[in-house]
């Protein structure tokens, strides 16, 4: 990677912006040279429901940051028509990323932008369970999660706190 001096940026091999600085499991930037928890692999294409299985076991361990970039692949590379349903997934992964460090405002404005987002997709394709997810009940999730947040829980504990994507 690129220079990590006072005020250059790291770089990836094609020269964009990339930092190198080790995360901890809720994609908090930590000291350079400090252990940190493995990175996502950037830009992967899975199928939906491979993507749907690596998100769960993701947001399971308690990290739902890794969970939003595993979301973020599936809305960059997937079809145009469901760019929708991938980006509120991935923002009701953000959301819980910023209520377990404690950021209720960001944690729950996130949390509903989300719940928006699958709730738009699934009403304009008329889909309710996209690869075996249930939308109406992780919209749910979210609102309900959001409203506990701003009621001043405090942080929460992401992997205890993590949606189940599939429901029973």
């Amino acid at each position: 990677m690129g220079d990590t001096g006072a005020g250059a940026r790291d770089r990836d091999t094609e020269g964009r912006a990339r930092s190198a600085r080790p995360r901890d499991g809720l994609g908090r930037p930590l000291p350079y040279g400090a252990p940190g928890v493995e990175r996502q692999a950037e830009g992967v294409v899975r199928t939906p429901e491979a993507t749907v299985a690596e998100a769960q076991a993701l947001l399971d361990a308690g990290k739902p940051f890794h969970a939003h970039e595993v979301f973020e692949d599936a809305w960059k590379s997937g079809p145009e028509e469901e760019r929708t349903l991938w980006r509120g997934l991935a923002q009701l992964a953000v959301g819980l990323t910023h209520a377990a460090r404690g950021n209720a405002t960001g944690g729950a404005r996130l949390l509903r932008r989300g719940a928006g987002a699958v709730e738009e997709w699934a009403a304009g394709s008329g889909i309710r369970r996209p690869y075996g997810m249930e939308l109406d009940g992780l919209a749910g999730w979210a609102r309900e999660l959001a409203g506990r947040v701003e009621g001043g829980t405090g942080s929460v504990d992401a992997g205890a706190e993590a949606p189940r994507l599939h429901r029973g």
